[in-house]
């Protein structure tokens, strides 16, 4: 699971007014000031929506080896056009491809594939006995450079729809108790012990990445806003209660906090692209993730191409590109 944009102040205090001519230090760090504004600008196109979850500044990759996106639907964009890779849906506007556009790396190698969990990254997924994709992280070698990766979230259900198995229980729950939590009632306990399955997984397979490309620089990208804080903005929008939409907010809040936390323990960098995409929720007037009744092409609850935009500023941030 989609994961397109997915948003400090400081207060100056106002010193003795100085001239450049009568301090020079000051000057320099106005000229320095202005280039930095220069050189950033002409970088990015200034945009940089994105807030990544670390402490640590990053140069920009290097170009010299390639780049491996891995990952599920909100990784591979599935839904939005171009799509290729059949089942996979991957789509030309996904945020690893979008990152690749603006980076520019010796090669690229997309491997998403809607549907995958976390267990996709090292065994092939299948469908009716089919082999849908390869393991993915055959993709990565010594020649890598930069790995990008989304998963978990499809974790949190029992099929290949992942997150959507709960989303339709939740919906199909809610006429059974309109005024209460049916959803958070059926499953418990339940959707988090996954996510903490799921978690020991990922960490497993940051620590294959590290030995395959042990000079990758690994970014772990999480899950955009699909619901909002506010589980009341979404009456009339989403056929669930409102206390199941703020269980659901919780779970996939927790599934963000999860990963993070696994992420840094395994020595990547953690990509927040929830708080870029706060007020884009599926519930907002302005989605970037849409709605079980996609208005732009994409799947249900997934972020469309403004998503993935957003997503791809997030990790171009979190590079410093």
């Amino acid at each position: 699971m989609p994961r397109a944009a997915s948003p400090n102040t400081h207060r100056s205090h106002h010193a003795p007014r100085t001239t450049a001519a009568e301090d020079p230090h000051t000057a320099r760090a106005a000229r320095g000031a202005k280039a930095l504004v220069r050189w950033t600008s002409a970088l990015a196109g200034g945009v940089l929506l994105a807030t990544a979850s670390t402490t640590t500044a990053l140069a920009a990759p290097s170009t010299d080896g390639a780049y491996v996106a891995l990952g599920d639907s909100y990784a591979a964009g599935a839904g939005i056009p171009a799509q290729s890779a059949g089942l996979c849906m991957r789509s030309d506007h996904d945020y690893g491809r979008l990152v690749a556009a603006s980076l520019g790396p010796s090669t690229y190698r997309d491997v998403t594939c809607a549907g995958a969990k976390v267990s996709a990254l090292t065994t092939a997924q299948t469908d009716a006995g089919a082999v849908v994709n390869g393991p993915q992280l055959d993709a990565v070698t010594r020649d890598t450079a930069l790995v990008t990766l989304t998963v978990a979230g499809d974790n949190l259900g029992t099929s290949d729809f992942g997150f959507g198995d709960v989303a339709a229980t939740c919906s199909a729950l809610s006429v059974t108790d309109p005024l209460g939590t049916p959803c958070r009632d059926h499953y418990k306990n339940t959707l988090e012990e996954r996510v903490d399955a799921a978690a020991a997984q990922l960490g497993s397979a940051l620590g294959l990445i590290r030995a395959r490309a042990p000079r990758a620089r690994v970014l772990v990208v999480g899950y955009p806003a699909v619901l909002p804080d506010d589980p009341a903005e979404c009456l009339g929008r989403l056929p669930m209660t409102t206390g199941d939409i703020a269980f659901l907010r919780s779970v996939l809040g927790g599934l963000d906090d999860t990963v993070a936390a696994t992420a840094r323990a395994g020595g990547a960098t953690y990509v927040d692209t929830l708080s870029p995409t706060r007020g884009h929720d599926s519930c907002s007037a302005t989605p970037w993730i849409e709605g079980l009744i996609p208005a732009s092409p994409t799947l249900p609850l997934h972020p469309n191409a403004t998503g993935e935009r957003a997503m791809a500023d997030a990790v171009l941030g979190a590079l410093g590109a």
